[in-house]
C-alpha cells in the first residue's frame, strides 16, 4: 500500500515530460469534479504550449493520450466513460474515455503548489493562536456540559464547531512552529555567515524567538489544565461527535482518541516522551548556541587565510547573469574544466544523465577548506609513527607493576576464601572483590538466581546465591549484602 501511494509522486520527478505532467495535474485539480477527455486536455495544453510552458508537440492528441495513460498507471488519474455523439470512431474513442483525478492525487498536487509558493525566508509563528486555543478549550468544556444535559442537534453542532475550530487552530500553530524551526536549523548550522546575516539572525533569536518561547510557556499551563479537565469526559465527547459514515471515511480532526492524545502530547510531557513544548525550548537553546559559535568563528580571526565566501558569491552572480555560452566559458576559466568527448555511450546514472544540463544537475557541496581558504589539497594524510624506546619501556614497567599489585590482591582474597566474613580486606583487595561481584550479579535476572565470575588470569572464582545477609569488612568500611551468600573458590 505504501509503495502504491508513493508512486503518486512519480510525475514530479519523471525523467521526461515533467512539465507536461505537472500542467495536466494542475488542470485536473483547478476545478471541482473535473471530468475531462483527452481532446479537452489537448486543447488546454495548446495554449500553454504557445506560451512556452510545455514543450513543443506535447499538445498533440497522441502524446496527450500517452501522458494520461501514464498518470493512470501511477494512480493519479482514474478512467471513466460517457456517452457522446461522435462523427468518427477516432472522435468517439477520444471523447468517450473520460479522466478524473483521484483523492490522494489532489492532495499531492495541492501540497506541490503550496510548496512552490513558499518563500525562502522564515515563516512567522502564529503566536496569537495560543490564547485562542486556551479560550476554545474552556468554551468546549461549557458546550460539552450543555450537550450532555440536552443532546439536541443544535448543541451537537455547536460542540462539533468548537472541536473543529480548536484542532484547526492547533494544526496551524504546530505547522508554523515546525516550519520556523526548520528554517532556523538550516541557517544557524552554516559554517560561515556574513556580518549582516549574523546581525539579522541575532535579532531573530534574541527578540523574536524569546517572544515565541515566552508565549508558549505562558499559555502551556492553562492549556494543559484544560486538557486534563476534559480527559474524564472525553469518551462522552467522542460519543456525541460520532456519525454513521462508515469505517473507511476520513473523519475530521478531533473525532478519535488518537487526535486528542496527539493534542495533549504537544503541550504535556509524559514519562519517556517529552512534549513539543519541551522540544521547542531545547531547540531554542541549541539555536542560540549555534549562533554564538558562528559569531565566534566570524570574529576570532584565527583562520590562516580570509574566507572566500565573497568570491564564491561573486562567481555565482556571474553565472546567474551570463548567457549559456558565457556560462560555459566562466565555468572552464574558474575551475579549469572543459567539455569532455564521449568515445563510447555514457553509462546509466541513478539521478543524472548525459542529456541533463549541468545547471539542472545535482548540487555539488563545496568543502570547508575550499569555501574558507580556497585550498583544494587532500586532507587526512596519516602522520609518521615515531619509535620511542624510553616511553615503551616506561609503559611496560607500569604494566608489570600493576600486574604484581593485582596478583597480591588476588592472593589476599584466595587466602581469605575460607573465612571471608572474619577477615578485614585491604582497599585493593576490596576493589578486586567488588569487580568480581559486579560481574556475577550482572548474570542474575532476579534475587533468587545465582551468578559467578572469575579472574581470567589467576582463576579466582566468586559465586553469589540467594541466602542470608553477608558482611565483608575492609579498611574502608563494611560492605553489607542483603539476601545474598558469597563464596570465593580457587
Amino acid at each position: 500500500m505504501e509503495h502504491k501511494r508513493l508512486k503518486l509522486y512519480a510525475y514530479l520527478d519523471a525523467r521526461d515530460h515533467q512539465r507536461t505532467y505537472l500542467a495536466i495535474m494542475r488542470l485536473f485539480t483547478s476545478t471541482l469534479l473535473a471530468d475531462l477527455s483527452a481532446g479537452e486536455v489537448a486543447g488546454a495544453l495548446a495554449g500553454q504550449e504557445r506560451e512556452g510552458r510545455v514543450e513543443q508537440g506535447e499538445s498533440r492528441i497522441e502524446n496527450v493520450i500517452n501522458r494520461l495513460k501514464q498518470l493512470v498507471e501511477w494512480g493519479n488519474l482514474v478512467q471513466g466513460r460517457r456517452e457522446v455523439v461522435a462523427a468518427s470512431i477516432a472522435e468517439f474513442q477520444h471523447g468517450s474515455v473520460r479522466y478524473q483525478v483521484s483523492k490522494l492525487a489532489v492532495r499531492v498536487q495541492r501540497d506541490v503548489d503550496e510548496l512552490l509558493r513558499v518563500p525562502e525566508g522564515a515563516r512567522e509563528v502564529s503566536r496569537e493562536l495560543l490564547p485562542a486555543i486556551e479560550r476554545g478549550l474552556n468554551e468546549l468544556g461549557g458546550s460539552l456540559s450543555v450537550a450532555l444535559l440536552n443532546e439536541g442537534d443544535k448543541t451537537k453542532e455547536l460542540l462539533a464547531e468548537r472541536v473543529t475550530t480548536l484542532f484547526l487552530q492547533h494544526a496551524e500553530l504546530a505547522a508554523t512552529v515546525r516550519d520556523f524551526y526548520a528554517y532556523l536549523g538550516q541557517v544557524v548550522t552554516r559554517n560561515h555567515l556574513a556580518p549582516d546575516e549574523i546581525a539579522g539572525f541575532r535579532n531573530l533569536l534574541v527578540e523574536y524567538i524569546q517572544r515565541v518561547v515566552e508565549d508558549v510557556l505562558k499559555f502551556t499551563p492553562p492549556i494543559a489544565e484544560a486538557l486534563a479537565g476534559l480527559t474524564k469526559a472525553r469518551s462522552e465527547l467522542l460519543r456525541l461527535l460520532s456519525t454513521d459514515l462508515g469505517a473507511k471515511v476520513e473523519r475530521a480532526r478531533g473525532r478519535t482518541p488518537e487526535d486528542w492524545q496527539e493534542l495533549t502530547d504537544w503541550f504535556v510531557d509524559r514519562p519517556g516522551r517529552p512534549s513539543q513544548v519541551t522540544a521547542l525550548r531545547e531547540a531554542t537553546a541549541r539555536a542560540i548556541g549555534s549562533l554564538l559559535a558562528s559569531v565566534k568563528r566570524a570574529t576570532s580571526g584565527g583562520g590562516l587565510l580570509p574566507g572566500r565566501r565573497a568570491e564564491l558569491l561573486k562567481l555565482a552572480g556571474w553565472f546567474d547573469n551570463a548567457t549559456r555560452e558565457e556560462a560555459h566559458e566562466i565555468y572552464a576559466s574558474a575551475f579549469g574544466l572543459y567539455s569532455s568527448r564521449h568515445l563510447s555511450p555514457a553509462p546509466e546514472h541513478d539521478s543524472d544523465n548525459e542529456r541533463t544540463p549541468w545547471r539542472d544537475g545535482p548540487v555539488c557541496d563545496v568543502t570547508v577548506s575550499v569555501r574558507t581558504r580556497g585550498d583544494r589539497g587532500a586532507r587526512g594524510r596519516p602522520s609518521r609513527i615515531l619509535d620511542d624506546p624510553m616511553t615503551e619501556q616506561s609503559l611496560l614497567a607500569e604494566a608489570r607493576e600493576a600486574d604484581e599489585i593485582r596478583a597480591r590482591h588476588v592472593a589476599e582474597l584466595t587466602k581469605a576464601a575460607g573465612n571471608l566474613e572474619n577477615t578485614t580486606l585491604t582497599h585493593g583487595a576490596l576493589e578486586v572483590f567488588c569487580e568480581l561481584l559486579t560481574l556475577a550479579m550482572a548474570q542474575r535476572d532476579s534475587p533468587q538466581d545465582s551468578g559467578s565470575a572469575s579472574d581470567p588470569v589467576r582463576g579466582l572464582k566468586l559465586e553469589i546465591a540467594h541466602g542470608t545477609t553477608t558482611q565483608i569488612r575492609s579498611a574502608a568500611g563494611t560492605l553489607t549484602l542483603h539476601d545474598a551468600t558469597v563464596a570465593l573458590k580457587q
